[in-house]
């Protein structure tokens, strides 16, 4: 999955790493910015990585696929946390099973591609900041 913020930065994750990178415009080497502390289910760790968007800070937001969450890593953090999910494996609202699309509106609601539930859901994310 690959993501181009307006500084023209290409975020990538890397589904059998289990990391996001970022490579600035010009670079020669990119940077992880999420994840990159071996498979696991740890807040500095990634489990097959999916769907990546960034926010107009530098937030990245990432799909956790096998972990079934949402995380959310500040710009310079070395851990994240679950925004959503992170519930295991389910299909209460609290719940994911292996998603992997993420999209922000103009309104900053978050929509989740659930997969294994065969449903899009849709989180209001910053009234839970």
């Amino acid at each position: 999955y690959v993501f181009v913020d307006r500084d023209h930065s290409v975020y990538v994750s890397e589904w059998n790493n289990h990391r996001v990178m970022k490579w600035m415009e010009g670079a020669k080497q990119g940077i992880v910015v999420a994840g990159g502390q071996e498979q696991g289910n740890g807040l500095t760790q990634l489990l097959y990585p999916a769907g990546v968007v960034v926010d107009q800070l530098g937030t990245v937001y990432v799909a956790d696929e096998w972990n079934n969450r949402i995380m959310r890593w500040p710009k310079g953090a070395t851990q994240g946390s679950v925004i959503v999910g992170g519930n295991g494996s389910g299909e209460q609202s609290n719940q994911l099973n292996r998603p992997f699309g993420l999209s922000f509106d103009r309104h900053r609601n978050l929509y989740v591609v659930d997969w294994g539930n065969h449903r899009v859901q849709k989180f209001n994310i910053y009234l839970n900041v």
